[in-house]
């Protein structure tokens, strides 16, 4: 009889691509991801991961295994979801899926509140890229995805998802102290047709923020001179501070500014809006109801 264990193992290194990336996602050391597919080898007799480069890759009959593995899995969710709605309060493993500043500004007080009210669930956080989310918690590799998007980049709900919105994020425009940007916002209110000209620090090509702000500067007729780019809020902060250019930076996560970072408005101001997505079978599952519940609860009280 095959392991289940040692197929979500497998699973896991069909949507990862690595088996150090499913170690991170399944909360396992690499070693133990190996272990496991060597196990599961022996056991079907069958050559499963194949070297190619540095990397690794699946053989036909992993990917085929790997796809069954899922339909067992969404078998094995269905049994545990009426178990828990039986016994009506949250229990068992949740893995919740953040994109990194909800993980740094939202989820702490999330998490923090899921264990103290309930003490029987192993709520879990796993930090991942909005793009990857939504097809994440479709695959079953996280249970609850916090994701955003933009008024000009919608975020998918693909058939057999439900989603919930959280909150909206505001976002400023940040620039160095005694930039012609700061006093010009001292006059009047700063609109989107005053930011063409500027050297803009952002993140990388493929990120939800990135495509967001080309686009917007693209549509009122400029392009974009992106001259840092760099994933990490905090770098982005420090690159302006330095005086090297003007960012722009939702409020969730950022933490305080420097003396030397000013954060102006804009009008009309730039949102990102929050949700919190899982699959629609696993939608009685009180685990998902009540950290849906808390994430809109403590939404107002995140720090900023």
């Amino acid at each position: 009889m095959l392991d289940l264990a040692r197929l979500r193992a497998l699973h896991a290194v069909s949507v990862h691509g690595s088996v150090s990336a499913a170690a991170i996602a399944l909360g396992y050391t690499p070693s133990a991801v190996s272990q496991q597919i060597a196990k599961l080898e022996r056991e079907t007799r069958t050559t499963l991961l194949e070297r190619q480069g540095r990397g690794i890759a699946l053989t036909d009959a992993a990917r085929h295994l790997a796809a069954t593995a899922q339909q067992l899995l969404a078998i094995v969710e269905e049994a545990e979801t009426t178990l828990e709605e039986r016994r009506g309060q949250p229990t068992g493993r949740l893995v919740i899926g953040a994109f990194a500043s909800a993980a740094r500004g939202l989820m702490p007080v999330v998490l923090a509140a899921l264990a103290a009210e309930h003490p029987s669930l192993d709520a879990r956080l796993l930090e991942v890229d909005p793009h990857l989310s939504v097809d994440l918690v479709t695959q079953g590799v996280i249970d609850l995805a916090v994701a955003h998007d933009w008024d000009i980049a919608p975020l998918p709900a693909p058939e057999g998802l439900e989603r919930a919105v959280i909150g909206d994020d505001l976002c400023d425009l940040l620039v160095p102290a005694g930039h012609p940007l700061a006093e010009r916002a001292a006059r009047r209110t700063l609109r989107r047709e005053d930011l063409p000209g500027q050297r803009w620090i952002c993140q990388p090509p493929g990120s939800v923020c990135h495509d967001w702000l080309v686009r917007t500067l693209r549509a009122s007729g400029h392009e974009p001179d992106l001259a840092y780019q760099t994933a990490e809020n905090h770098t982005q902060i420090a690159l302006v501070a330095a005086g090297l250019g003007v960012a722009l930076m939702p409020r969730l996560g950022r933490g305080p500014l420097p003396d030397e970072v000013l954060a102006l408005p804009l009008e009309p101001v730039p949102v990102r809006r929050l949700y919190a997505l899982w699959r629609t079978g696993a939608a009685r599952r009180p685990a998902i109801t009540e950290t849906v519940r808390l994430l809109g609860d403590l939404w107002p009280r995140r720090t900023v």
